[in-house]
């Protein structure tokens, strides 16, 4: 009896897929999040739910604070929007946000997962070092002119507003809104926040030119 335990218990166990097992962990943490928050789920629950053990979460990502971080990683690698010209972002920005806050849309992980985790102030700070990276950074460099930085920060903001009146608290006047005018309107907003630097220039800075030519004159 002692002699069969012992065998069994020597047995070599079944190696481990090492990558299958931290994407499976990647995945549960990024729905565990988004349907969460960073503060509403903890490692054991995210461990059940991919089938491994807490300890092997850890394991693999050192800390749940270290595990948001990967999953927000994942959620924010889409980067295709910001790519080629500029001339295409207005309408590309437009289309990704009329069909993603469609009434029959899949939920959008990326989104819940910053308006459920950014309350807690480390979860914030690691989602602002993420958004800076993969969207403020790549937006900027598309644009021209003055105030570039600002202007991507304004973009995003509205990306952002929009997604939640529309898709999250249901706004009867987004949601039932007509698509092509809502669509015309958007792309409208972008493409003055992307247009030309003459088109940028402040109020206040082309009554001073206005003002000088008339004197010239």
């Amino acid at each position: 009896m002692i002699e069969k335990q012992r065998v069994s218990v020597d047995q070599p166990k079944r190696p481990r897929n090492a990558v299958a097992t931290r994407e499976a962990i990647l995945q549960s943490a990024l729905a565990a999040f988004s349907r969460h928050g960073y503060d509403g789920v903890g490692v054991r629950d995210i461990a059940q739910a991919a089938g491994v053990t807490a300890v092997l979460v850890n394991r693999y990502f050192g800390s749940k604070e270290e595990l948001f971080a990967a999953a927000v990683e994942v959620a924010f690698a889409d980067r295709s929007l910001f790519e080629g010209d500029s001339s295409m972002l207005a309408p590309g920005l437009t289309a990704v946000i009329m069909t993603r806050t469609e009434k029959d849309a899949e939920p959008i992980n990326p989104f819940f997962l910053l308006l459920r985790s950014a309350p807690n102030p480390r979860a914030a700070e690691i989602l602002r070092d993420s958004i800076a990276r993969h969207f403020e950074r790549p937006l900027t460099s598309l644009l021209r002119g003055p105030r570039a930085g600002e202007r991507a920060a304004i973009i995003l903001a509205v990306v952002m507003g929009l997604s939640l009146f529309r898709k999250v608290i249901g706004s009867k006047a987004l949601a039932d809104a007509n698509a092509a005018s809502l669509s015309g309107d958007l792309k409208t907003m972008f493409q003055r926040l992307i247009g030309s630097a003459a088109s940028r220039e402040s109020p206040v800075r082309r009554s001073h030119a206005e003002k000088r030519n008339q004197r010239r004159l």
